[in-house]
């Protein structure tokens, strides 16, 4: 093409950012507009806060419109009003009907943060760390009606460290989306490269994550516990009661480590003391690196164990040993 594509951004999460950054400075590309969810209350104190993508807006002094439902009759005159060639959406968090996907001349194009079709749906960053996948990626997909089902046009991937939490990962993602952008939407826009349907056999699904998901399920393998504290390490945590005889401690897990050679009953503290904070699960254990008592700082399990000054043998853990296993 000739000319630059116009393009109409419509994103949320901390992912799309550095998309946003490569289209507001891109020389290949023009950003004609950009729309995100509204503030939301957030913390103690429910304050208002934007989104990521409306945060870096602010700060850079590019206008982005807080959209309570991108299918109004508003948001589509005023998307249409800037003649985009295609709309790009990366973690927007509102699902587009059909007058938004017919608008512009070249569709709605998604960057989903998967490598299709495995991982359709909303959590699909914390699906791939759950399930010990050893990569994951992005697939740009020309949008349509059903959910993540439209057709892809192209696919990178992004190697899952044995460490990586989804913080990291959404980081990774979202530089990957940032490099390859360009060119993809350029390929896109005059033809070059073509979609392919996505191969139903290989379709997979994530759900929402919920907060009752970080509740620690100590029956469940210790190998899946750790990946989903990495997983849910910024929401919703994973957590779990301790009893210390007088009273009942919500703990969160913030880094830990699988023992695989340990064989006891699920849910059973094996060790605490100055040196070590170990729960056994239902194949092998975890020691407990990092945690975060209700209302006090991060600290080390070893460091927790040490300022309670209870003996080992007065604690012991409410047990649930019920979990959902969605993700």
């Amino acid at each position: 093409m000739e000319k630059k594509p116009r393009i109409y951004f419509l994103g949320s999460g901390a992912i799309s950012v550095p998309v946003l950054e490569k289209l507001a400075g891109s020389e290949k590309l023009l950003l004609v507009g950009a729309g995100t969810q509204p503030d939301k209350p957030a913390g103690r104190k429910r304050h208002l806060h934007p989104t990521p993508a409306a945060s870096w807006a602010d700060a850079h002094n590019l206008g982005i419109a807080r959209w309570d439902s991108i299918n109004t009759p508003e948001a589509l005159d005023a998307i249409r009003a800037t003649r985009p060639d295609m709309i790009l959406v990366i973690s927007f968090g509102q699902i587009l009907r059909r007058p938004v996907l017919e608008l512009p001349p070249l569709g709605c194009i998604n960057i989903h943060a998967s490598l299709l079709p495995k991982y359709r749906g909303a959590s699909p960053i914390a699906s791939s760390i759950i399930e010990g996948e050893q990569y994951t990626g992005i697939s740009y997909m020309r949008m349509e009606a059903g959910l993540d089902t439209g057709p892809v046009y192209c696919a990178f991937q992004e190697r899952i460290g044995a460490k990586t939490t989804a913080e990291e990962l959404e980081r990774n993602l979202g530089a990957l989306a940032a490099r390859t952008l360009e060119d993809v939407l350029i390929g896109i826009a005059d033809g070059t490269l073509e979609s392919e349907k996505q191969d139903p056999a290989r379709v997979s699904f994530t759900g929402k994550i919920k907060k009752a998901d970080g509740q620690v399920n100590w029956n469940e393998p210790a190998c899946r516990i750790e990946r989903r504290i990495r997983a849910y390490h910024q929401w919703p945590g994973m957590s779990f009661q301790l009893e210390t005889g007088t009273k009942s401690m919500h703990i969160k897990i913030s880094e830990a480590e699988v023992l695989h050679e340990i064989f006891a009953s699920p849910g059973k503290i094996l060790e605490a003391d100055n040196k070590d904070f170990i729960i056994s699960c239902r194949h092998g254990a975890l020691r407990l690196l990092r945690v975060i008592p209700e209302g006090k700082r991060e600290m080390s399990g070893a460091d927790f164990i040490r300022g309670l000054h209870v003996n080992e043998k007065h604690l012991s853990l409410s047990l649930t040993l019920a979990h959902n296993t969605e993700h």
